[in-house]
């Protein structure tokens, strides 16, 4: 944003091709930036910041009204010592503190055990998933992981087993078994109580005949029932009855876990929970909920993965959030709605800035979100004059709590407003201006417009979908060859994705090949140009486009 002023300032040029200067250190042009802005005294006295940076300021110079003065912050990098620019920046992320918290939460078995059953049913066994064909993902139906890892074929059957791992009580999944006629297998074998269970539900084949062997042989059995299952307090009962006279010790509940030996082999499953965790925790605040509200609303959802989540997760965010006091760190959610508060509390403070900016200038504000809304809004007076720049089409920050209705419902939020729609686009070419028009079309929520472009292309938009991933990556190759033939450059070639574990198979493949393709998330190269873009992931559900949270 100050390079553009200071550009249009500049009757010279000399600036722009100061930025343009490729031997020039980052930190050389920042000082060179500063002497620019000197010059045009008018650039010089504007206030151009972040929303986080607008308020980080305030905060260090006001912060001890609301918070702490010297607070640090806590984000997804930690502190270095050696760099100067990270000294304000807390010594753990936000993930460390949240895995740690964790770690601690469980210490108590009941709660470790009922993250590991939430993990395995929702990341490994994805059992939530609608028209989830099991036998697609394990051709025996075996379907369903168990506490100690076994696969099992039913709930039902995954319910005894956990039962029986909880109570350190070892067993055998469908053991072979041969008694006179012919082999079978049994669903259940305990060892120590020398004892077979057979679990009915209404998909099992009669048991008459297994019923004969084990009459045959004088082998100690017991059914159980899907039907029981339903009360699991009642069924926990029935376990215990079948089983505790039967075994050679005292039936107890286990009582030494370990955090690391339960969830190893989980890693990469327990990492994604705690990224859902953090996704929770931003959401949470940029709404500025209650957790005591939040936690009985989840408590009446429809869907018990909802339910059981926010049981496990609210506990979470209340430690995270006291943590986070104790050692004064305040994240990027914390800094804005700190800072409204502040604003909210001190008359003096807020009436300072209210008269010092009579014009307030919001770019991006297709990604504003409540606690950014609120904070401009405690800024302005009747003598304010604000203007907002923003496009909905653009709006790629859903997840982190952005609302998009503040723009296309503009007039609600902020009324006696007037809205002008620019449908020139002045970068891309027709073609691809041309394909965005019907892609969004399909929006729910938009403001309607046609968009027309300024440029002319010949080339066309390529869709390439390959039966497998190696087809698409060979694809990717020969054109990136071709292209680099005809006098691009690397730095001409930008990849895109949603994710960056989508990108991993393509960076070894092109780092065998000797191939060197810019790469970077949607929305990390969002406002970056290049001349050739490829998308790849284009692909319904999770991660793909839009993003389907499972």
């Amino acid at each position: 944003m100050i390079d553009r002023l200071i550009i249009s300032a500049d009757s010279s040029d000399k600036y722009e091709a100061l930025l343009s200067e490729r031997n020039l250190t980052k930190a050389e042009k920042d000082i060179q930036r500063g002497h620019f802005k000197k010059k045009y005294n008018w650039i010089d006295n504007l206030t151009i910041k972040t929303f986080h940076g607008f308020c980080y300021g305030i905060l260090r110079d006001y912060g001890v009204n609301e918070f702490d003065n010297k607070f640090k912050i806590i984000g997804e990098e930690k502190r270095d010592e050696e760099n100067e620019l990270y000294r304000n920046i807390a010594s753990e992320t936000i993930f460390e503190v949240v895995q740690k918290i964790i770690i601690e939460k469980c210490e108590d078995p009941h709660y470790l055990l009922q993250l590991k059953r939430y993990i395995l049913d929702y990341y490994v066994d994805k059992v939530h998933k609608e028209n989830y064909n099991q036998n697609n993902f394990y051709k025996d139906g075996k379907c369903f992981t168990t506490l100690d890892g076994t696969k099992v074929r039913s709930k039902s059957e995954q319910f005894i087993a956990d039962w029986l791992y909880r109570h350190k009580i070892k067993y055998e999944y469908e053991p072979t078994l041969r008694v006179k006629d012919f082999t079978f297998h049994p669903d259940f074998y305990i060892n120590d109580a020398n004892l077979y269970l057979e679990h009915i539900s209404n998909l099992s084949y009669s048991t008459e005949e297994k019923e004969q062997q084990f009459a045959l042989a004088n082998i100690k059995y017991y059914k159980t029932y899907d039907s029981m299952t339903k009360d699991s307090v009642s069924f926990n009962h029935t376990l215990d009855s079948i089983i505790k006279d039967h075994l050679p010790m005292k039936l107890g509940e286990i009582i030494a876990l370990s955090y690391r030996e339960e969830f190893n082999g989980y890693h990469e499953h327990v990492k994604d929970f705690i990224n859902q965790v953090i996704r929770i925790i931003e959401m949470i605040k940029v709404e500025n909920n209650d957790l005591d509200v939040v936690l009985e609303n989840s408590k009446k959802d429809q869907h018990i993965r909802v339910r059981n989540f926010y049981e496990l997760v609210i506990p979470i965010i209340r430690k995270y959030t006291e943590y986070c006091i104790n050692k004064s760190y305040l994240d990027f959610n914390d800094l804005i709605s700190r800072c409204a508060s502040l604003f909210q509390n001190n008359k003096d403070i807020v009436s300072k800035f209210r008269s010092k900016y009579k014009y307030v200038l919001v770019d991006e504000f297709q990604d504003v979100n409540n606690l950014q809304v609120e904070l401009l809004k405690l800024l302005l007076t009747e003598n304010t004059q604000l203007f907002c720049v923003g496009d909905d089409w653009q709006s790629i920050y859903g997840f982190r709590g952005s609302n998009v209705d503040y723009i296309v419902n503009f007039e609600k939020y902020f009324p006696q407003s007037t809205i002008v729609k620019l449908n020139l686009n002045y970068r891309s070419s027709s073609n691809i201006v041309a394909a965005s028009n019907e892609v969004i079309k399909n929006n729910k929520i938009k403001v309607e417009k046609e968009i027309f472009a300024t440029k002319i292309s010949e080339h066309k938009i390529v869709v390439f979908s390959g039966n497998t991933e190696i087809e698409n990556i060979n694809f990717c190759t020969n054109k990136i060859i071709e292209l680099l033939e005809n006098g691009f450059t690397n730095d001409d070639i930008l990849f895109l994705y949603r994710r960056s574990k989508m990108y991993s198979p393509y960076f070894s493949h092109f780092k065998n090949q000797h191939i060197r393709v810019n790469a970077k998330t949607i929305h990390a190269a969002k406002g970056l140009e290049s001349k050739v873009v490829f998308i790849i992931g284009l692909k319904e559900g999770s991660g793909g486009f839009p993003e389907i949270w499972l």
